[in-house]
């Protein structure tokens, strides 16, 4: 469980120029920050909950609870959004996966900063309304949203992948 404190302005503003400094083909910056501060989680929490009820009807409690509680998980959550665009050299895709090291370099920043985080990304970062709500363009994707704080117990392990079974030796062309 994420808990406070969470980094500090200073702080929080060091770990995002971390996490900034990604692969970044064509130095387009594909990506931008919002930060999601407590003040926010009400208003964001209201909107959210009222989407969810549009979208999959009337909300049993414990589901009403989840949404509200989507971006009240950490004292502080950043959004890593992706700006991608058209651009004759670099594809959007590309552009996007840019946005996805950003992410994952947010993580490790707040670790290295003595803070615990949390990447997530709900169904709503997915719906056109969510998006809006959570303060992005029409055309921009949300590649995760990191809460960060402080952990109040050791995380367990989980179960990761064998390594070796992902690993190949070039062998030629591909020939299905």
């Amino acid at each position: 469980m994420i808990t406070g404190p969470g980094p500090d302005p200073a702080q929080l503003r060091d770990i995002l120029a971390m996490a900034a400094r990604s692969p970044d083909h064509g130095r387009l910056v594909p990506w931008r920050f919002v930060v999601y501060r407590a003040e926010n989680a009400g208003e964001i929490a209201d909107k959210v909950e009222k989407l969810a009820e549009e979208v999959n009807g009337p909300l049993a409690d414990d589901q009403r609870e989840r949404e509200r509680n989507r971006l009240r998980r950490a004292p502080v959550a950043v959004g890593v959004v992706s700006t991608a665009a058209p651009h004759e050299k670099i594809p959007e895709w590309e552009q996007f996966l840019s946005a996805g090291a950003v992410a994952m370099n947010l993580v490790h920043a707040v670790n290295a900063s003595g803070f615990a985080a949390n990447w997530v990304t709900g169904w709503f970062c997915d719906h056109p309304r969510g998006r809006a709500i959570l303060g992005l363009a029409p055309h921009e994707r949300m590649a995760g949203i990191v809460h960060i704080g402080s952990c109040d117990r050791e995380i367990a392990e989980r179960p990761r992948p064998d390594v070796d079974a992902l690993i190949s030796d070039y062998s030629g062309e591909y020939r299905g």
